[in-house]
């Protein structure tokens, strides 16, 4: 697939080093994705990378990566001003499956960056709020500087969903909660029978919340884990994000847990 080419049309610090960009296709088209997926970014002579989508599915007009500056390509790409133009190729992957969960509770559980990727399901929530149960986040990082899309919260919660939020180390002014994000479990009760759990973050992040999860009797088939990989081509031809049989950038990067679980190391419980 050819990159098509977009422009950047505005640029949001996030973090000290996360920024988002927003963009738009050139020739003007709109840009159609489903929640979960992702892009191939690419800047000529420097290289090309794998960002996850983070805006709104229901305004394909423009479209938002949220990248975290952690090598080459990722500190160009937050280099870039309004009016810079990139390639485009995508959006490549499975979605978190929000269509087939409609009248269930969703319980979406984050750490750092891992926000991004679950933030156009919070939006998909927002526009059908009365296709869905109850919905909580349970959203966490290292300290209050490095939570992501801290001005929208209170939006959320007017829109009908819980925000919990946690941080590893707090410092004087912070007010919230302390602790890893899988503590916050205990600070809610679950309906397992009616609740599917979307999960991104660091994979240790992630095991606990796996088991947290089955703890509380939520089966392996409502388990889906957003996995982060080195992709390179998007394509499942480089080999790069194996994990077992799949490639992340074909398979995933959305997996379903009881497809994952002989290749995830979780502990029963």
């Amino acid at each position: 697939m050819a990159p098509a080419l977009a422009e950047v049309v505005a640029v949001r610090p996030e973090t000290g080093d996360t920024t988002s960009l927003t963009l738009r296709l050139v020739d003007g088209a709109p840009f159609a994705f489903q929640p979960g997926q992702f892009n191939m970014l690419s800047l000529p002579g420097v290289g090309e990378a794998a960002i996850s989508l983070s805006s709104n599915p229901e305004e394909p007009q423009t479209f938002t990566h949220t990248i975290r500056a952690v090598g080459t390509v990722t500190r160009r790409l937050v280099s870039l001003r309004p009016g810079d133009r990139l390639g485009i190729r995508g959006p490549f992957g499975t979605p978190w499956p929000v269509e087939a969960f409609r009248g269930q509770n969703i319980l979406l559980v984050a750490g750092g960056i891992g926000l991004a990727p679950l933030r156009p399901v919070i939006y998909h929530v927002l526009h059908h709020r009365q296709d869905y149960g109850e919905v909580i986040l349970l959203y966490g990082a290292r300290t209050s500087t490095d939570l992501l899309y801290t001005e929208e919260y209170l939006r959320w919660e007017e829109g009908g969903i819980r925000v919990m939020v946690t941080v590893d180390r707090a410092d004087r002014d912070w007010k919230g909660a302390v602790g890893v994000v899988p503590l916050l479990f205990y600070q809610f009760r679950v309906d397992a029978a009616h609740t599917v759990v979307f999960t991104c973050g660091p994979e240790i992040m992630m095991r606990f919340v796996v088991y947290e999860a089955m703890a509380r009797r939520i089966p392996s088939e409502r388990l889906y884990l957003s996995l982060e990989r080195n992709m390179k081509c998007g394509q499942a031809l480089c080999g790069h994000c194996q994990l077992g049989p799949y490639f992340v950038c074909r398979d995933g990067p959305v997996f379903r847990f009881d497809r994952l679980e002989p290749y995830f190391n979780v502990e029963h419980w």
